[in-house]
């Protein structure tokens, strides 16, 4: 595999909507995320030519999102309230019926913004999470790497992974219960209302 020839632009296209979502949840900074995802992708750019592909490119790509975020974490600067801003929305209506990206059918207004909401009121519980216990989590849920990646992505082994995800779970959970009350609304989707 380390004969492989990779294309820079492919990857790039590919992986940085991931990488970016990926980083934004973990910091909760979407300007920051942008930032940290340009970081990653100039060391993917200069370490591309010496992948051996003894991980899976996806693996080796969400390592170093995962150190770059970690060596932020530890900087002087983001400990001093960095995280606090917001950049606010980045994408503009789709005035369409249709996403064009996906191909989806577009959510009625009323249902997009409590769809919002709902990820909103979530996102704020996630990032309430314990340190250890979020990457394996973001990882885990919403990038949707098995154990095994999510393993060789932290330096972990799979049983830590395993039991993180299931103490993010259950930190998840009682920290949501005390929060808010969550139920379906009328078109069958989970909403939630803080107490």
């Amino acid at each position: 595999m380390s004969n492989q020839t990779y294309n820079f632009q492919s990857i790039y296209k590919e992986f940085y909507p991931k990488i970016l979502r990926y980083l934004d949840r973990l910091i909760d900074n979407r300007e920051e995320a942008e930032d940290l995802a340009q970081e990653v992708f100039i060391k993917v750019n200069k370490g591309l030519e010496n992948f051996e592909g003894k991980a899976s490119l996806s693996t080796w790509i969400y390592k170093i999102a995962t150190n770059t975020a970690n060596d932020r974490f530890r900087s002087t600067s983001f400990q001093k309230g960095q995280k606090q801003t917001f950049s606010g929305e980045f994408l503009e209506d789709n005035k369409e019926d249709k996403n064009v990206w996906t191909g989806e059918k577009n959510l009625t207004v009323d249902n997009q913004i409590e769809k919002e909401q709902m990820d909103d009121c979530i996102d704020r519980y996630v990032n309430r999470l314990n340190e250890n216990y979020k990457a394996a989590f973001v990882l885990s849920e919403y990038e949707g790497l098995k154990n095994s990646e999510i393993a060789e992505t932290l330096g972990l082994t799979v049983d830590t992974v395993k039991i993180r995800i299931h103490r993010a779970r259950s930190q998840l959970k009682g920290i949501m219960e005390k929060g808010c009350e969550i139920s379906p609304n009328d078109a069958g989707e989970l909403h939630c209302d803080e107490k």
